[in-house]
């Protein structure tokens, strides 16, 4: 099957082990040397919309991709801290 980078980019990324929604596709790593696809890039979800930046980006490698479907591309982790990373924040801690 034959992507374009806008059709990846409307697929929506799920952790195969935990059915965690990670995100949509951002971007792609290309390396050019060899002409081929390193990596996908899921941009980190906005922190108080954004006014308190973002998560850390998650980059997905070529060798984590399980499947890559019509509607989405299910992806197994190796690092847990990736798609199980929340943080709270409380009314006090936003005024300091």
């Amino acid at each position: 099957m034959l992507c374009s980078l806008t059709q990846i980019k409307n697929k929506e990324v799920v952790d195969v082990k935990t059915g965690i929604k990670i995100g949509y596709v951002d971007d792609v790593e290309i390396d050019t040397n060899s002409s081929s696809v390193v990596s996908l890039l899921v941009f980190g979800r906005p922190r108080l919309m954004g006014m308190l930046g973002r998560e850390e980006d998650i980059i997905i490698k070529c060798d984590d991709i399980q499947l890559i479907g019509e509607d989405t591309i299910l992806v197994n982790f190796k690092e847990k801290q990736l798609c199980t990373k929340t943080k709270s924040y409380t009314v006090e801690n936003l005024f300091k």
